[in-house]
């Protein structure tokens, strides 16, 4: 699927991730839209969590709390996406702790926390397959900036 993203959510994720990681910890944010629109994406949602340089750990409470106020809006999870301190993967840890663990989720990592030029330049984008397995996808065929 290719989803529709605002020029403005995209630099918004990136504001939030340099306020939040400020050139030392990662970030999450989850990009978040209608359902009754399923391929546009309409706002960001910076995440709960306890970061580090290298993770982040996403509070429970908060993802509970998240699921009610989406599911009660008729909106839900597009993209996760979070930053890295170097290059972009996806790591052993962002295989296993997805936010949405269903075949098509996609998970979007910004490299250098976020620090460069807003955009998708060293961005890695990861598409979780039919098999439960994720796999590099090339950004241009699931995000269209808008």
């Amino acid at each position: 699927m290719l989803y529709r993203l605002p020029r403005a959510v995209l630099a918004d994720t990136f504001e939030a991730f340099r306020q939040c990681g400020r050139g030392r910890r990662e970030c999450m944010a989850v990009w978040v839209g209608p359902w009754a629109e399923p391929k546009a994406i309409t706002q960001l949602v910076h995440a709960g969590h306890t970061a580090h340089a290298g993770g982040v750990e996403v509070d429970q409470g908060w993802l509970a709390a998240l699921w009610k106020a989406l599911a009660n809006a008729g909106f839900g999870v597009k993209v996760q996406v979070h930053t890295h301190p170097g290059a972009a993967f996806h790591s052993a840890t962002d295989d296993d702790f997805p936010v949405v663990h269903t075949a098509g989720f996609l998970s979007l990592v910004i490299p250098r926390f976020a620090l460069g030029e807003i955009g998708f330049e060293g961005a890695y984008l990861a598409e979780l397959d039919e098999s439960g397995r994720w796999r590099e996808v090339a950004v241009q065929y699931r995000l269209e900036l808008t």
